[in-house]
């Protein structure tokens, strides 16, 4: 074990792939040289050459154009979109192509290798263009996995299961936490299981969701409703497509409420796909109304973005309003 932060371990995963698999190749919009505008993919154009790591020109349409031929010539492209804000351009060829190419064509070709990796959210006052998280236009796509880690140890884990996963991955990297988040990961290669969530803290009162950089805001918030006796299960989704239905079940069936956590925008956001899927299984269980605690249905703010925020407090007053229901 060594410690890492977040970026660190996505590095680590990336040279651990690339070591092991000559059919990995990365790049971006200056992934090479310099290793992108977060030093995500440093080093390595160094250590496997310009034929494996490079940059590409500044089109977002053109790089998962380019990475959809790769995989369905059978390579493992990890193709990074600057800012997961970018990623629109290009969503026509994941959604119409990258998503569709197995299913149109009877399993006889695929995209099995695609990874697309990008950073989201805000916390960096980055404004409306550097601060979205659109991970719930994607969840909309059959034929994708979304995978989002809320730590260095889940990245490298998750990141090494993405790339090696036979379906199409979108990977989104909480970029608030790239140099915030720091922790012991493995030097060696590990996997984690993607659709999978994990149970981060045990409790008996109110189950509470969330996904990457908000599994910060949601524990926080948990451990000041313990202050006040309220045992919070906290549960990491880890992934959004496929997510894991069967835990979050179980654990609304024992506690009785449900909190869902995530900055993008309340409304289409990926909360409501797990309130309402909830709702039907758990119906006579649910001792309160379920919850969403997300973003405001606004462009992201630059000078409010504290006021944007699904922050501790705002998820401690409604874990305390479900209780008091």
């Amino acid at each position: 074990m060594t410690e890492m932060n977040l970026l660190q371990a996505i590095n680590s995963a990336l040279d651990i792939a690339m070591a092991s698999d000559e059919k990995v190749l990365c790049f971006g919009e200056d992934v090479g040289g310099f290793g992108g505008v977060f030093r995500a993919t440093s080093n390595l154009q160094k250590k496997y050459g310009k034929n494996r790591c490079f940059n590409t020109p500044l089109t977002e349409q053109g790089i998962i154009g380019f990475a959809n031929g790769l995989a369905a010539q059978g390579q493992s492209p990890v193709a990074e979109i600057q800012f997961a804000d970018y990623i629109f351009p290009a969503f026509d060829q994941i959604v119409n192509e990258t998503a569709k190419f197995r299913y149109r064509s009877g399993n006889q070709f695929n995209v099995a290798g695609l990874t697309i990796r990008t950073p989201y959210g805000g916390g960096i006052s980055g404004g409306h263009y550097h601060s979205q998280s659109p991970e719930a236009y994607f969840a909309h796509t059959p034929g994708l996995k979304i995978v989002v880690p809320r730590n260095p140890y889940q990245a490298k884990g998750l990141l090494l299961s993405s790339i090696r996963d036979q379906n199409p991955v979108i990977f989104f990297e909480p970029k608030r936490l790239y140099r915030a988040s720091i922790g012991d990961v493995p030097e060696t290669d590990y996997e984690l299981p993607l659709g999978e969530a994990e149970i981060v803290s045990v409790g008996s009162d109110i189950t509470v969701i969330a996904w990457g950089a908000q599994m910060e805001i949601v524990e926080k918030a948990g451990a000041m409703a313990g202050e006040e006796r309220i045992s919070c299960e906290i549960i990491d989704l880890r992934s959004i497509l496929p997510w894991d239905v069967q835990t979050v079940e179980n654990s609304v069936k024992k506690t009785g409420r449900l909190l869902i956590n995530h900055e993008a925008p309340k409304t289409g956001g990926f909360a409501g796909e797990i309130a309402a899927t909830i709702q039907e299984r758990c119906f006579l269980y649910l001792e309160s109304p379920i919850c969403r605690v997300a973003g405001l249905d606004t462009p992201y703010p630059l000078a409010l973005e504290k006021e944007y925020t699904p922050d501790v407090f705002k998820t401690f007053e409604a874990i305390k309003a479900a209780m008091n229901y």
